[in-house]
């Protein structure tokens, strides 16, 4: 069964007539809470044991006037990560899609017979996707230029993003064992996480593998037994000045491998490890260190030459373009990429140093002119992951709608999830009406639960929907939620 009788009962029957005849009630000026025109939203909900005041919901055809099905419209919800769909439609419009991220080298001193006479500096622009395998055949490119041993430092120069303490205020900490609660920072490497593999061996002691290979981690290794497929590693949470990864247990031969991932350093310790040990892997020298420069001395993007004028790059790294980066931020939800897309909105970046406030400035002066006040809709950092990102129904699908028939509809739809096929949605609907026929983000906290996007019905129409529950127990309104899809996708 597609519902759940733990948590729902199941819904009422409840077809495309009795829709159409609610819209047009609600047309006529009775759609008003506590009427019977709220029966549409209320009939797939009622029996999850949750209040009706906790959900809001919306479904409306992007060529309609009038929705087919509203609860709660003008109530304020949390958004959870369905905060992304907005910053995504904005990037659209505002960044466009030829936009890509730019990781920027400049060489810093003449280079002589592969030899680089001074530093390397390492200009972040942002770049939240930037992998350490990225980094490593960037690195490549740099010998095949004739980069082969550098005499001074390599500096990572994090000039994109001017950020403080308050700009995190409304967000969970990070923390080792919480890699996506990680904060933005304008030159990441693997967003900051560290992937550590462990591999069987005829001896029982698992060989490790740390990706990226952090320069200065240290691996322990406790004792291991000739049998067994009980191992595990951890970060080991010292005071020592050198950062170890303890690995305990046995891995012995014919065991599968083991993978954890965590999140172990501040992005400045953590990408100066990484740059070191992949500078190193790849056959490159370098005689002095790899040091962070947070706060670059300057207000340019570009630094200045040794006669005065700004400096060209001595080689650029480029993203994805925003198509492709979108993809990978809706359709596995990441949060990371998300707030530094938002950040990316500030004006004058990347030229000019971004800052959060400017960002939501231009996130504000956008959905203004979308028609959503501040009354309406609130933007904070971009990803959901903030409690104060939050939304009217009503106002969420009126920016479905617009985005529709914008020119970028195609990159937008195209990066969420597809019920029942990839992403969040590859395990929900994954038979029936909906499946292959939804396209939704989808949004988790504690205390919420959302699917927001488009829907494609058996009729051959395109519904804009927000469905959005905010409540201890929202957990129990998931097979509600997923049962109103289904049945939008098969009756409107």
């Amino acid at each position: 069964m597609w519902w759940d009788e733990r948590n729902c009962a199941r819904p009422p029957v409840y077809t495309r007539r009795d829709g159409l005849r609610l819209g047009a009630a609600w047309a006529a000026g009775a759609w008003l809470p506590g009427t019977a025109a709220t029966t549409a939203g209320e009939a797939h909900f009622r029996g999850c044991g949750l209040p009706l005041s906790s959900v809001g919901v919306v479904a409306q055809a992007v060529d309609a006037l009038v929705p087919l099905v509203s609860l709660n419209p003008e109530k304020p919800f949390q958004l959870a990560s369905t905060a992304k769909l907005v910053t995504s439609m904005a990037a659209l419009e505002l960044l466009g899609p030829q936009f890509r991220w730019r990781t920027m080298a400049f060489a810093r001193g003449p280079l002589l017979q592969g030899k680089l006479l001074g530093d390397l500096w390492i200009v972040g622009g942002g770049n939240a996707t930037l992998s350490s395998h990225d980094l490593a055949g960037w690195m490549v490119s740099w010998r095949a230029q004739g980069l082969t041993d550098i005499l001074g430092d390599i500096v990572l120069d994090r000039f994109a993003y001017q950020l403080t303490e308050r700009d995190h205020d409304h967000t969970p900490l990070p923390a080792p064992d919480r890699p996506h609660h990680a904060r933005p920072d304008a030159l990441t490497v693997d967003e900051g996480r560290l992937k550590v593999t462990l591999s069987p061996s005829h001896s029982g002691r698992p060989a490790v593998q740390l990706e990226p290979p952090l320069a200065g981690v240290r691996v322990d290794q406790g004792r291991a037994a000739t049998s067994g497929c009980n191992a595990w590693a951890r970060w080991s949470d010292t005071a020592s000045a050198e950062p170890r990864i303890s690995v305990q247990g046995t891995l012995a031969a014919g065991c599968a491998p083991r993978e954890w991932v965590l999140a172990p350093l501040p992005h400045t310790e953590f990408s100066t490890r990484a740059v070191a040990g992949l500078w190193r892997e790849v056959g490159g020298k370098l005689r002095g260190r790899v040091i962070d420069k947070s706060r670059p001395d300057r207000e340019a993007l570009l630094p200045l030459g040794p006669d005065g004028e700004p400096q060209m790059p001595f080689a650029t790294h480029l993203s994805a373009p925003l198509p492709q980066l979108l993809r990978d931020i809706n359709k596995s939800s990441d949060n990371l990429a998300a707030r530094n897309l938002m950040l990316a909105l500030s004006k004058g970046f990347p030229y000019k140093a971004a800052t959060l406030p400017a960002a939501q400035a231009r996130m504000r002066e956008w959905l203004a002119r979308q028609g959503v006040g501040p009354e309406d809709m609130q933007i904070e950092n971009g990803s959901g992951l903030s409690r104060g990102e939050r939304a009217k129904p009503r106002a969420f699908v009126q920016l479905l709608a617009k985005a529709w028939a914008a020119r970028q509809a195609g990159s937008l739809v195209d990066s969420l999830p597809v019920a029942g096929v990839d992403g969040t949605l590859e395990h929900r609907m994954r038979s029936g009406a909906a499946t292959g026929q939804a396209h939704l983000k989808t949004g988790t906290l504690l205390d919420t639960r959302a699917l927001a996007g488009y829907v494609h019905s058996r009729r051959g129409r395109v519904y804009a929907v927000a469905a959005l529950v905010n409540h201890p127990d929202a957990g129990r309104a998931t097979p509600a939620m997923d049962h109103f899809i289904e049945w939008l996708a098969r009756e409107g």
